[in-house]
């Protein structure tokens, strides 16, 4: 068999597996799947590099299906390459499978889950640069996307992004089969469209038909020969390519083909092809960062001030100089959020994503798939344009590490568009994800170098103004944990703060004082996973609590308490201070007095609630 039969013959054999398993499922999307099966073919063939026995092998090419939804043909591309088996094709979207109806990373040959459309290039273009500028090894990353995903935003972000970086490295394969699930595209078969943008951007590109083998030879040849820029394939396909029924025809989208036995005899039966899926040649491991010497944390007076963004840049400088797998990811704001000064002592770990949010957080996945550990900084009102990419990131079982500055009423004159306020929420929110706000410039240190080895999307807050230091540089704060820094047996409320609002807590809980009301202070700096214990032993201990949090009540620190509390025995009146206006221009400190968190209002609420509770005594 030559080698141009034997590809269309795996083409066909891609194309029947995917009508098979979709079929058995009762669900999934064949269509999809076939348009694009000569280009797999031809791809797992001759040109993937890849150790199906060793997922882990770093010299690996990486293949990402950004049209995720065609993973009836990634699964069938795995049992042509002798990954899995028949029988577990067949078992595609049942319980207990494997075989997602969107490929995730339960598989070991699959980097990161895909199926929200637009983000398989974005996180490709994270591999391709930890690939160039981290790991140093020639590994290929092919990234297979539908047409319908091209209007996302997010996808000319990471085109941009991977020109502006020269990541020649990365191939493109758009598949351009003109349908999507309710019609036609936005651009048809207009390939030249797209060629058009590519180019000009500064992509090498190669219109061709996408089910003519020796176009897709070609091309691919091309792409892997490029120097200097990223390539992109750009092939019209037919959806639904073999079979009559389907092809080209709208409202087929995400549909099991109604007669498979009969579109399985069209496309030429049920061969049983096996690919040897060439290896990567090279044995060389990733390259490695030295470390300077053990970890030491900046060191803040207790009395002084600072800001808590300047401790994280600080604190992620001295982790930088420790541990070489440490990289930093920043949108355009580095000397606001301080990861600039991880980036002037370490340039070849910082990479500036620009003002591109889902990018950032699309590459942050993309480097931990190569197992760095990425910081990626930006303001957290911002990181809310990318809560898809980082709700993804959880499904991907990511491991990344991002800070949000500027959070809340408490940046001042700078007015609600920059105030991040719905954040804790969207994290409190993500599966695996870890919520963290410190109140100071030790704590945030501390928190920051925890952050390093913690699994899952690990969140921290930061605050723009300076606030006082209260803690020692040698005290520990353990994720999980909380610190009580007011207690008696007297205590009538306890009031949680965390963040800015620590410091209103504190300042309140002496006013009270002074009226005779003995009052609790909790900093709640770990609002996921959060301290219950001590939370329900307030509760016990205290007839009210009041939480205080520089955020709107939806979702935030309040209602982490109430949640932690629920079904306790306790009966504590719980007293939620939050942003519940929107706000305006004006000092930090208006800011907080006009949401009613400051330590005025914090006084006011604590007596309110403290004069509803009968005595403990009366209990």
């Amino acid at each position: 068999m030559s080698e141009h039969d034997f590809w269309r013959a795996l083409g066909q054999q891609l194309r029947v597996d995917s009508i098979r398993c979709s079929s058995a499922a009762g669900s999934g999307h064949p269509t999809s799947s076939m348009s694009a099966a000569d280009l797999m073919a031809v791809l797992l063939a001759k040109y993937l590099r890849y150790d199906f026995t060793k997922p882990e092998n770093p010299q690996n090419d990486h293949l990402i299906f950004s049209k995720g939804h065609a993973s009836p043909l990634l699964y069938a591309m795995y049992r042509a390459a002798g990954a899995i088996s028949d029988e577990e094709l067949l078992g595609y979207r049942t319980k207990g499978s494997r075989l997602e109806g969107h490929p995730t990373p339960r598989l070991p040959w699959v980097d990161v889950a895909t199926g929200s459309l637009g983000q398989g290039l974005p996180i490709g273009v994270g591999v391709a640069l930890a690939g160039k500028r981290l790991d140093r090894l020639p590994y290929r990353v092919w990234v297979l996307t539908g047409d319908s995903e091209l209007a996302e935003g997010s996808m000319w972000e990471a085109f941009e992004h991977a020109a502006q970086s020269g990541l020649d490295n990365l191939t493109a394969v758009l598949d351009i089969n003109r349908l999507g699930q309710t019609g036609e595209t936005m651009h048809g078969w207009n390939l030249g469209y797209y060629a058009g943008r590519l180019k000009a951007i500064g992509w090498h590109t190669a219109e061709i038909d996408g089910h003519d083998l020796a176009s897709i030879d070609a091309a691919f040849a091309e792409a892997i020969s490029m120097t200097g820029k990223p390539s992109a394939v750009i092939a019209r396909t037919v959806k639904g390519k073999g079979v009559e029924a389907v092809a080209n025809k709208n409202g087929m989208h995400g549909k099991p083909v109604k007669d498979a036995e009969a579109a399985i005899r069209e496309l030429g039966g049920r061969p049983n092809i096996s690919v040897t899926v060439a290896k990567p040649e090279g044995t060389a491991g990733p390259h490695r960062f030295d470390a300077l010497g053990a970890l030491t944390l900046p060191r803040y007076e207790i009395g002084t001030k600072e800001e808590t963004r300047k401790a994280y840049g600080d604190a992620l400088a001295a982790l930088g100089k420790a541990r070489g797998d440490v990289v930093a990811l920043d949108g355009e704001v580095s000397n606001s959020t301080y990861s600039e000064i991880f980036a002037k002592q370490s340039p070849d770990r910082y990479f500036e994503m620009y003002i591109a949010e889902q990018q950032m957080a699309a590459a942050a996945v993309g480097i931990q798939v190569r197992g760095w550990k990425p910081y990626a900084s930006s303001f957290a009102a911002f990181w809310t344009r990318a809560h898809d990419f980082i709700r993804m990131a959880a499904i991907s079982r990511a491991n990344i590490k991002i800070c949000g500055s500027h959070a809340g009423v408490s940046i001042g004159e700078d007015g609600p568009s920059q105030m991040g306020l719905e954040d804790i929420a969207s994290f409190r929110a993500t599966w695996s994800s870890t919520v963290l706000y410190p109140c100071d410039a030790n704590q945030t240190a501390r928190l920051v170098a925890q952050m390093a080895d913690r699994d899952g999307i690990v969140y921290l807050r930061t605050t723009r103004e300076k606030t006082p230091v209260i803690y020692s540089a040698d005290d520990d704060f353990p994720i999980g944990g909380c610190r009580v820094l007011r207690q008696s047996p007297a205590d009538s409320v306890t009031l949680i703060g965390a963040g800015v609002t620590v410091h209103e807590a504190l300042e309140a809980a002496d006013r009270l004082a002074g009226e005779g009301i003995a009052a609790r202070v909790i900093d709640l700096y770990s609002i996921k996973p959060i301290d219950a214990a001590a939370l329900r032993t307030a509760a016990g201990d205290t007839d009210a609590i009041v939480t205080i949090e520089d955020h709107w009540p939806e979702g935030g620190l309040g209602e982490a308490v109430l949640s932690a509390l629920a079904g306790d025995e306790a009966q504590s009146r719980v007293v939620m201070l939050a942003v519940r206006e929107m706000p305006a221009s004006a000092t930090p400190a208006e800011q907080r007095a006009a949401a009613g968190i400051d330590a005025e209002s914090i006084v006011e609420a604590a007596r309110v609630a403290v004069s509803r509770i009968q005595p403990a005594s009366a209990r």
